[in-house]
């Protein structure tokens, strides 16, 4: 979910809009000052909007300082001009600016009217919004886009999606494992971590009475995430992630396993593997918590700001033709294996 901060166009900068959207300037830069939107520079039409594009957008791109970059192409729409709004996001600026331009990028696309903007185009290196990026752009936005990891996760589940009747308050044997009931002081939690009144909330299993209860919910920076993961215990942690992506800024849960290893027992081992599945499905079906990726660590000095980030918007690769697997000889091919998938539990070797 996006949020907005407040900041508004200066009186100046409406103007200038005005301007602009009957065909006036070619770019328009945008930069906040003073906790307001203002225009940073501008440039009048001088040939095509090919012509000009690198030569006008390129140099006005600071390494380390966010900004917006309105660009008017030459095609019209019924309500004028058509326009690319270039969010512009260095890796190197500063993570409060970052966050400070992504949470008003809504407000400034408002502000200059929605209906003009053709394309909008993040980048955080030149080669992102320079000409040729934004031609491979428009090429990505007419091809079907292959699945993220969180959607080839929700395709499998529906795959293989067994109809359970688990409830908080029950013990039950499923296919994915066994739900153990979850107290009502985890509920309540969840259900503010949901509604965000928390950011963090940790589970355990109650061993002895084979029950899931409440551990932790101290208020958690993303720093401090490491610090909350048991290194001689397996726990259930939901995060509210807080972070800027492409523009815009984000409040994402996320659910993380940890399993310290051989560091527990078998039986912990097994019981938290068997019931990490079942606690999500009532998270998710039952309290209606939108979890926006599943981790499984074993340590938490993994969860660094960059490995969380990639988890939670893994990189797009391209997508490589693999070869026809060559058919077999015609007529009878043994026995089929039956292959089976990935474990939810663990069972103890000898």
């Amino acid at each position: 979910m996006s949020h907005q901060t407040g900041i508004q166009a200066s009186g100046s900068v409406k103007d200038t809009f005005v301007g602009a959207r009957n065909g006036q300037y070619r770019l328009l830069k945008i930069v906040i000052d003073n906790e307001q939107l203002i225009v940073g520079s501008s440039r009048r039409p001088a040939g095509s909007w090919e012509k000009d594009y690198d030569a006008f957008v390129l140099p006005l791109l600071e390494d380390k300082q966010p900004c917006y970059i309105l660009y008017r192409l030459d095609s019209q729409n019924a309500q004028g001009y058509e326009w690319i709004f270039i969010a512009w996001s260095p890796d190197h600026s500063p993570v409060r600016q970052k966050m400070l331009y992504a949470a008003t990028r809504a407000t400034l696309k408002k502000e200059f009217g929605g209906g003009h903007i053709k394309d909008e185009v993040f980048g955080t290196v030149q080669d992102d919004v320079s000409l040729n990026g934004y031609k491979k752009y428009l090429i990505s936005q007419s091809s079907p886009a292959p699945l993220t990891a969180a959607e080839e996760e929700l395709r499998q589940i529906k795959i293989n999606e067994v109809q359970t009747d688990v409830g908080v308050d029950t013990k039950h044997q499923t296919l994915q494992g066994v739900a153990f009931p979850i107290a009502k002081e985890a509920i309540q939690a969840l259900e503010k971590l949901k509604n965000k009144k928390l950011n963090y909330v940790q589970l355990q299993i109650d061993m002895k009475n084979e029950t899931i209860i409440l551990a932790n919910t101290l208020h958690t920076e993303l720093k401090d995430l490491p610090k909350r993961i048991p290194k001689d215990a397996a726990r259930y942690h939901f995060f509210l992630y807080k972070h800027a992506h492409e523009g815009d800024y984000l409040e994402s849960i996320v659910f993380i396993y940890s399993m310290p290893g051989y560091t527990c027992s078998i039986r912990e081992r097994m019981l938290y593997s068997s019931c990490k599945s079942p606690l999500l499905e009532i998270v998710e079906g039952q309290l209606w918590m939108q979890i926006i990726r599943k981790i499984e660590i074993d340590n938490g000095d993994e969860l660094t700001a960059d490995f969380l980030y990639e988890e939670v918007h893994p990189k797009q690769h391209a997508h490589k033709q693999s070869f026809a697997k060559p058919k077999g000889p015609a007529g009878k091919r043994g026995i089929r294996r039956l292959i089976r998938g990935p474990a939810e539990t663990e069972t103890p070797s000898d």
